[in-house]
This record gives C-alpha cells, sequence and structure tokens, in this order.
C-alpha cells in the first residue's frame, strides 16, 4: 500500500486552493470541447477561447532560432540571462512606451515567460499572513503562488459599474497593513480594458503610501488599435520606485511556445527576483533569447498582427450586436468580454456564464472562456485559425448564424 498521498504537502488539502480549480475551471470546457468534436466529427468546432494568437513565429524569429541553436557558444547554461537580452529589452521599453532611464545591467532580467515570472514574486516578497492584493477575474498564478506560501489574496472586484478598474478606496485598513503585493495587469485579460496615465497614477499613489510592491503585467501592452497608443506603468513618474513591469514575447510576437519575457523596473525587486530566479531555473536556452532579440527589435511584426485582430474585432462586434449581445469594441487584447443573455425564447434560463458557456458549446459548437466572479461575462478570443479576410468573413458569419438559431433572450 503506497503511502505517497499521506506525504503531500498541507498546502494541496486546504480547500482556500479551489481559487486554482475556479480560475482554470477550463478543465471542463476542455473536457466539453473534446465530447463535442468526438460526437459531431462533421460540424466545425468554432473555437473562440483560445488564449494565444493563432500564427506562428515570425519565419526570421525562426530562422535566428535555426542559425543559433547548433552553435557551441549557445550550449551553455544562461543563468539570469544574457545582456544582449535586456539591452534590446531596455530599447524596446524606449522604442515603444517612451521609457527612459532603464539600466539593463541592473534593472531588467529575462524569465521563462510571464507565467514563471509570476510565480517566483511571491517567493520574494510573502510569508506566512502576507497578503497580495489581486483584481477579480485574472490571471491567477501570482494569487496561486501566495497561498502556496501561505500567504492570503484580497480580490478586488472588476466590474462595469467601476469601468472594469480596481477600486483601492475600500480596502479595510488591517488587509492594508498586511499587503506586500499588488498585482495589476492592462491591457487587461479578461476584459480588454486598457490603462490610462490617471489610472496608473492611483497606483502609484496607493503604493507609496502603504508601503505595497506593484507587480504591472504589460503581456498585451503592445496589443492596440484604433489609435490608442501603448503604455507602459513605468513611462509614469514614481513607477520605478515602488514596482516592476512584465512584457511577454507570447501575444505580441506570436512566441507562446517559446517561453521568453523580461521583468523590468525597480533594482531591489529586479535583484531578489534574480536570487530566487537563480536558485529555480538555469535561464532559457540562449538560441531562443537571441531570436527574442530580433524579434523586439522587428515591432512591425506585432503591428500586422495588431490590424488583423483589430479588423476581426469589427467583424465580431457588428455580428453580436446583430444577434443582441452588449458588445463593444476594445482597444486592446485580442479578446472580447461580453455579458450573458437572460436565457432562450424555449425557456431555457442561464444560471452562470459557465452554463451560458457549456450551451453554446453543446447547441452551436462554439467555445468561449467563462467568468463568473464577480460578473456573469463570457470571453471571445479572435484568435481563431483564418488564412485571410475572406475566411475570417466566413467565420464571423457562421457564428452570427449559429447564435440567431438559440433564439436568445437578452
Amino acid at each position: 500500500m503506497s503511502y505517497v498521498n499521506d506525504m503531500i504537502a498541507d498546502r494541496f488539502r486546504d480547500k482556500s486552493f479551489d481559487i486554482a480549480k475556479e480560475d482554470y475551471k477550463f478543465t471542463k470546457i476542455k473536457k466539453a470541447k473534446a465530447h463535442i468534436k468526438n460526437i459531431y466529427p462533421h460540424i466545425k468546432l468554432i473555437d473562440l477561447g483560445i488564449g494565444e494568437p493563432d500564427c506562428p513565429a515570425d519565419p526570421y524569429v525562426a530562422k535566428i532560432l535555426f542559425n543559433e541553436a547548433g552553435k557551441s557558444e549557445n550550449r551553455w547554461y544562461a543563468d539570469n540571462g544574457i545582456p544582449e537580452f535586456c539591452n534590446a529589452a531596455a530599447n524596446y521599453l524606449s522604442k515603444v512606451f517612451g521609457v527612459e532611464g532603464i539600466d539593463p545591467h541592473r534593472e531588467i532580467l529575462h524569465g521563462i515567460g510571464a507565467k514563471s515570472i509570476l510565480s517566483m514574486l511571491p517567493l520574494c516578497f510573502i510569508n506566512p499572513g502576507d497578503i497580495t492584493i489581486t483584481p477579480l477575474p485574472s490571471y491567477p498564478i501570482i494569487a496561486t503562488h501566495t497561498k502556496y506560501l501561505g500567504g492570503v489574496v484580497y480580490g478586488l472586484p472588476l466590474t462595469k459599474a467601476n469601468n472594469f478598474y480596481p477600486d483601492f478606496s475600500n480596502i479595510p485598513n488591517i488587509i492594508l497593513y498586511r499587503s506586500k503585493l499588488l498585482y495589476i495587469n492592462y491591457p487587461n485579460n479578461p476584459t480588454g480594458q486598457v490603462a490610462t496615465e490617471d489610472f496608473y497614477k492611483k497606483v502609484i499613489d496607493f503604493a507609496y503610501k502603504n508601503n505595497i510592491v506593484v507587480v504591472a503585467d504589460s503581456s498585451y501592452a503592445a496589443i492596440t488599435f484604433d489609435g490608442e497608443k501603448p503604455l507602459s506603468f513605468l513611462s509614469i513618474d514614481g513607477a520605478k520606485e515602488i514596482g516592476v513591469e512584465i512584457h511577454s514575447l507570447s501575444k505580441s510576437f506570436n512566441m507562446t511556445g517559446w517561453r521568453l519575457a523580461f521583468i523590468a523596473g525597480n533594482s531591489d525587486v529586479i535583484d531578489i527576483f534574480g536570487t530566487v530566479k537563480a536558485n529555480s531555473d538555469s535561464g532559457q536556452f540562449r538560441a531562443i533569447q537571441k531570436s527574442g532579440i530580433y524579434a523586439l527589435n522587428h515591432t512591425e511584426i506585432t503591428h500586422r498582427n495588431c490590424e488583423k485582430y483589430s479588423r476581426r474585432f469589427n467583424l465580431l462586434i457588428e455580428a453580436l450586436r446583430e444577434v443582441g449581445f452588449d458588445a463593444e469594441k476594445p482597444k486592446a487584447t485580442f479578446y472580447s468580454y461580453i455579458p450573458i443573455p437572460k436565457g432562450t425564447k424555449s425557456g431555457r434560463v442561464f444560471e452562470s456564464a459557465e452554463d451560458f458557456s457549456l450551451f453554446l458549446l453543446n447547441n452551436a459548437s462554439i467555445c468561449t472562456v467563462p467568468w463568473d466572479n464577480p460578473e456573469p461575462y463570457i470571453r471571445l478570443s479572435v484568435t481563431f485559425e483564418a488564412k485571410n479576410y475572406k475566411e475570417e468573413r466566413k467565420i464571423i458569419n457562421e457564428i452570427k448564424e449559429r447564435l440567431l438559431s438559440l433564439e436568445l433572450v437578452f
């Protein structure tokens, strides 16, 4: 009889870790998606739930990897990164966001994806009983790892009434006293909301007043359209004194599986992060970092993506409105965040976003991502696979026809 189960850490028996299950409820959707594909193989499933680009990395990025992969000097451990990548990251911040004065040697480090960076930051700051403040909904990694360490997560609802910004004004003093980290994510996943300079100034003032370290997840920062200029947290006076910003090459440069990102900002945060990182991984493959350098120096790759996503949103939002959804085109990201309908004309009532999402999957072969906390919304992504504008229009028209056939009530 095995005793291994009895040896598993208590943290994994604690029901408070249901936050991970709640935010990774995608498992249920994935199972349902596989079931639908199996029983209806003749019906094309339209996947609007994918949170990654539909195109591969730029051919020149791949060519750099091919050329560098076999070179002897690239076989070594990368540890905390090669200096050339940090230099390219500093230049990228300057070119795209107008961020000046970042020291690539003391204020930037690479990471094996934004997820890896976020998982390590709580190790730098959180003791048992310390608090991480996060928006709801949000990417759960920093919250999950806070709980692993015996910390507590305090959620700030992102609601339509508050324009999908967190409200710092009603946080109890006992929470503020114990808070160490504030996680923010703009442009936001899943709401698509963008930050403003005034919002970032409020964040900085809040952090200064309460001695909190800000972690700005800016993985979608460069994916903007319709005149919206990319905005960096670090471009605001005072930001570097109280926080850091994370940029990922996954979304902007179609390099999701390549696992490459960087963290920039406060030198003390970077220093302790470097210590944790050095004891957690041996760095991303040098050839991949060199491919990343090419990408960061060629922002036209991102511009092409933005043009495509904007074009698809124009089609999708018009179609959703014709069906009856309260849908608005976002200014950034590749996500549309829309409230669910009440039910159907046949009398079906949707109890939650998850209920509606599963209904769409089972009755229209359309896959979406549900969010019920704090409000019942679904997230639709325009990263569905399509070769050209003609195919995009065909897919969007098919989405509209399938939705209309459901006779939804709003």
